[in-house]
């Protein structure tokens, strides 16, 4: 009977575990753990229990056996007794045989009492075993659904830090950190050059080369805007020989017509050349000389 009421302690026990496991905020996993603890160190508890069950059904069990033997016993007497014909002693070992033989019935009946309540406490052992072993089971499934919505909960809330736009202004205010960082590096390098000599010798180097090259794409361009083209090199060199020497043959035959017309001048041209104030003619040659 004390095993029974191990029993009905467990079973509040547990319920109560599991009411405040429910009512209280408290880690599920955690809670769950010593909930088993519990629950197994009450099985062993209850496994005690019903061990001492089995030993007194075992010992009444004895007890009844033995009574029966003596019960037995004395009727063997009585026979014996009866066979030396003293009906006196075999009624006295009669009277014992039937005092054994109630003490055996107690005993039996005992016996029988407890082999059937050791018989229901072996089932409930059994029974609180497949739900202890039912509870691991449900606690792994339990704590697998705990890890999944804390994961869930931990992209939700990261979800929701992305909402928030802090973040990306965050990440603007280092870019421009980042960009006045480069500017200053730029400049300090300039600054640099410049104190050396080197960055303003080159800037006006590359200035030089670069107008040339600008001016003379700009006059090529607009030449085919304009639709003329520049005449092959080695052309124009042949068109420049042959101008230099006709404009040679003209100059000869200028200079030879210049000199046949002064050897040959006709008294008008010259009175005209002898009426040409020549003194101002010479101040202007002195002048120049």
């Amino acid at each position: 009977m004390e095993a029974m009421g191990i029993f009905s302690r467990l079973g509040t026990l547990i319920k109560s575990n599991i009411n405040d496991l429910i009512t209280k905020a408290e880690d599920p996993e955690k809670m769950l753990s010593q909930v088993l603890l519990e629950m197994q160190q009450q099985l062993v508890e209850a496994k005690k229990a019903v061990a001492v069950a089995i030993a007194d059904e075992k010992k009444l069990q004895k007890q009844y056996t033995a009574e029966s033997d003596k019960a037995k016993e004395w009727e063997r007497k009585a026979m014996v007794a009866v066979r030396a014909g003293d009906d006196n002693l075999a009624r006295q070992a009669l009277s014992r045989k039937q005092e054994h033989e109630s003490i055996a019935a107690q005993f039996q009946q005992q016996w029988l009492a407890q082999k059937q309540a050791v018989e229901k406490l072996k089932d409930a052992l059994r029974l609180l075993n497949n739900k202890i072993e039912e509870a691991k089971r449900k606690k792994n499934i339990l704590i697998a659904r705990k890890k999944r919505a804390e994961a869930q909960q931990q992209i939700a809330n990261t979800m929701q830090g992305l909402g928030d736009t802090s973040a990306f202004d965050t990440f603007d205010r280092m870019a421009e950190r980042i960009q006045l960082m480069e500017a200053e590096a730029e400049a300090g390098a300039e600054l640099a050059g410049e104190l050396s000599g080197d960055t303003l010798e080159s800037k006006f180097l590359q200035l030089e080369q670069g107008a040339g090259a600008s001016e003379d794409d700009a006059l090529s361009e607009l030449k085919a805007k304009m639709g003329v083209l520049e005449a092959p090199k080695g052309e124009s060199k042949q068109l420049g020989a042959g101008a230099a020497a006709k404009d040679d043959k003209n100059g000869s035959e200028a200079s030879a017509s210049g000199a046949a017309s002064i050897g040959g001048l006709t008294p008008e041209d010259l009175k005209e050349l002898e009426d040409l104030d020549l003194s101002e003619l010479d101040t202007k040659e002195a002048k120049k000389a």
